[in-house]
C-alpha cells in the first residue's frame, strides 16, 4: 500500500543480509522539567505504521533483523523529530546488541543528523541497567565512547535490579530513569522512599540528572517532585502520540 507519508531515507549497510519486509513508525512521549516549566525531550517510542502497539513490531525483530531495525529506526525518529520541529532533545532507545557495534552506530546516526538538520548534542541514547549485566566491560567502554562524541546517555529501568551501584562505580550517565517498579505507590513504602533517597545521593555527588519515569498518579509526581525531582515522563503527564508532540497543560504544572 502506497503512503502519502514523506518517505524517509536510510542508509544500507554493506553487513546486512536480511531486509525488513515491515513498515512501523513511532510516537512521541514528553519528557518535562517541571521546575522550568518546560518539555526538555521526547521519549521516541516504536510503532505499528497506523500507530498500532509496539509488540506488533517487537515480536518480528530477529538476531537476522535487528541491526537493520535498529539502524533504519534511528533514522526515522531522527526524521520524524525533525520534521515536527520545536524539540530540544530526542530519547533513542538502544539495545545491547547495537552497543557491540557502536561504530556503526555512531556513523549512522552523524549522518543522520546532518541530513535532517538535527543536532547531535540533543540526542540522548538510552539502554536499560539489565542491557549492561551482559558483557559489562565493552557495552560500558562503548556507553563511554558515545558520550566523547557528543551524545548524552541514560541508564532507563534503573533501581529494582542489583547491578545499579556498581553500574555507576564504572560509568556516570546523564541521566537515570527510575523503574516504575521503584515509582508505584512509593509515597506509602518505607523501603521504596530509602532506596530512592539512597539513589538521589549518589546522583546528586555525581552529577547524574534523576528522571522519573512512568510517573501515573498526582500522588507519585508530588512525593517524588518534593523528595527532589524534577525531571519527569508518563501517563500524568502525556500519553505518546503517534508520529506528533503532545502537550503538557500548564495545569499540570500547577498542582503542586
Amino acid at each position: 500500500m502506497q503512503s502519502s507519508r514523506k518517505p524517509f531515507f536510510w542508509p544500507r549497510t554493506s553487513k546486512t543480509k536480511v531486509g525488513i519486509d515491515f513498515d512501523f513508525s513511532y510516537a512521541f512521549q514528553p519528557i518535562v522539567n517541571v521546575r522550568k516549566r518546560e518539555v526538555v525531550s521526547f521519549e521516541a517510542l516504536v510503532r505499528g505504521p497506523k500507530g498500532e502497539s509496539a509488540a506488533s513490531i517487537l515480536s518480528r525483530i530477529s538476531d537476522e533483523n535487528i541491526f537493520l531495525f535498529d539502524e533504519i529506526g534511528r533514522w526515522k525518529a531522527i526524521e520524524i523529530a525533525s520534521r515536527l520541529k520545536k524539540i530540544r532533545g530526542l530519547n533513542i532507545n538502544l539495545s545491547a546488541k547495537e552497543l557491540y557495534h557502536v561504530d556503526l552506530n555512531i556513523t549512522a546516526t552523524f549522518k543522520a543528523s546532518r541530513i535532517n538538520g538535527f543536532p547531535t548534542e540533543n540526542i540522548i541514547f538510552e539502554v536499560t541497567e539489565s542491557e549492561c549485566l551482559t558483557d559489562r566491560r565493552n557495552l560500558l567502554k562503548n556507553l563511554k565512547l558515545l558520550q566523547d562524541f557528543g551524545f548524552m546517555t541514560a541508564i532507563d529501568d534503573f533501581g529494582m535490579g542489583y547491578s545499579g551501584i556498581k553500574l555507576l562505580l564504572e560509568y556516570q550517565p546523564n541521566y537515570i530513569k527510575l523503574d516504575r517498579a521503584l515509582i508505584a505507590n512509593i509515597k506509602w513504602d518505607k523501603v521504596k522512599q530509602s532506596i530512592f533517597f539512597g539513589i538521589r545521593r549518589m546522583c546528586d555527588e555525581l552529577s547524574i540528572d534523576i528522571v522519573a519515569e512512568g510517573v501515573e498518579t498526582e500522588d507519585e509526581y508530588h512525593w517524588l517532585h518534593k523528595a527532589g525531582v524534577d525531571i519527569f515522563q508518563g501517563y500524568y503527564f502525556s500519553r505518546p502520540a503517534f508520529e506528533s508532540f503532545p502537550d503538557v497543560s500548564l495545569k499540570t504544572y500547577r498542582t503542586l
